[in-house]
């Protein structure tokens, strides 16, 4: 009843649904992988037991990205429906962990038994849409500080922990639009108020919601 996408939901609904749907209960062993980069998104996935690592790498620049998600959570349901249905980034299991899924066709019918259904993923669609718009309408100087708030905040989720940028620090300076000593100065600004830790090739986010505050 905790899992995004099913809240508001009441326990006899619930079970009612577990005994009609096809759920699928899969559990995956520390570093086994649950999604590849390229797959097809088939199935609504939620994570129900443990964590997992998600990576996602920037086209054409040596720049990645990972976060951690842990249960209660779901795997981008985005991916679902629009038109392009592949998944941009890797998911690996963090320890051991459990998934629930659900075929997508099965998941529609769970959105069309139910209004509550349906109100949760267009809940969930709509903000992920508002949070990029709001992010660009708040810069406010366009300045450094503010487009690694703004990356930070796009690329990750709202319960993403241990937010990690890897990268050859010239691509960063390309996908940021700046100079490295540019670079640099902001970095140790976020350093000094302990929203971040960095060295010449690792970005590790320490407190993403103040990150998030600098737009």
């Amino acid at each position: 009843m905790q899992l995004p996408l099913f809240q508001g939901v009441s326990a006899q609904q619930l079970s009612a649904l577990v005994e009609k749907m096809p759920f699928h209960f899969l559990k995956y062993d520390d570093g086994e992988h649950i999604i590849a980069e390229g797959d097809t998104c088939t199935h609504v996935r939620f994570v129900v037991s443990g964590q997992v690592r998600v990576r996602m790498s920037f086209r054409n620049l040596n720049v990645q990205v990972e976060q951690t998600l842990e249960a209660p959570n779901v795997l981008a349901p985005d991916y679902l429906f629009g038109l392009d249905t592949t998944y941009p980034f890797t998911v690996t299991a963090q320890g051991e962990c459990g998934i629930m899924q659900l075929l997508k066709a099965d998941y529609i019918r769970v959105i069309q038994s139910d209004k509550v259904f349906l109100f949760n993923i267009l809940n969930y669609l709509s903000r992920n849409s508002q949070r990029i718009t709001a992010g660009l309408l708040d810069i406010k100087h366009g300045s450094v500080v503010e487009r690694i708030a703004l990356m930070a905040a796009v690329v990750t989720t709202q319960l993403s922990a241990d937010v990690r940028f890897t990268f050859l620090q010239k691509d960063f300076c390309t996908l940021l639009g700046t100079q490295r000593t540019t670079l640099v100065n902001a970095l140790e600004h976020l350093k000094r108020e302990s929203v971040l830790d960095y060295n010449s090739t690792q970005i590790n986010i320490l407190n993403l919601n103040a990150l998030r505050q600098k737009l």
